[in-house]
């Protein structure tokens, strides 16, 4: 029996060729899903930053002495670019969450503000959001992890350096929501 060889060399070329695509079409699709979970994160981020305003009016009445308080929030509101990479995004934001567990903390100092049913249900959007804000970002910390490993792995990685493909960034935010209040008892 013979072994054609143009024909081994035909076959070989065949599988190289479906792996190939089937490896950069893998690419594509961890490259959406990085890009679809990261929208998810910018909506909720949208969200939250929309709420801010409302928050410092409610608040606004009760704390006027907290000025410098007030006006940090509102200008770390107005302080991100959605161009930006994704760590000074989360740098900005975990700022951002750090001036709004400022303003709840303070708020505890003032029983009326703290018994207004408007403040309160401010505040529970707050929460609802930020719990929100922490599921996009556990989504989108998974696509990132496929990917990068996609990115990474043999032989996969001969194609991400053939495309440039490059490894994407975590998303890490502190938020508010999940600082804890010191608990003061008498």
């Amino acid at each position: 029996m013979e072994v054609n060889i143009f024909g081994v060399v035909l076959i070989l070329l065949i599988v190289i060729a479906a792996w190939l695509i089937w490896t950069y079409n893998r690419f594509i699709r961890h490259k959406n899903n990085v890009r679809e979970a990261w929208s998810g994160i910018d909506v909720q981020l949208k969200r939250r930053h929309n709420l801010i305003p409302n928050v410092i009016e409610a608040v606004k009445g009760y704390m006027g002495h907290e000025q410098g308080t007030l006006d940090s929030l509102t200008r770390l509101r107005t302080g991100t670019d959605t161009g930006e990479s994704v760590s000074k995004i989360a740098q900005h934001e975990s700022d951002l969450s750090r001036a709004i567990g400022g303003i709840l903390a303070v708020a505890e100092g003032y029983p009326d503000l703290k018994a207004n049913a408007g403040f309160l249900d401010l505040q529970q959007k707050l929460h609802e959001t930020e719990e929100q804000v922490q599921l996009a970002r556990r989504y989108y910390n998974g696509t990132v992890r496929d990917w990068n490993v996609l990115v990474e792995s043999f032989p996969s990685n001969l194609i991400a350096g053939i495309f440039r493909f490059q490894l994407a960034e975590f998303f890490e935010i502190e938020l508010a929501t999940e600082r804890t209040l010191p608990k003061v008892d008498f």
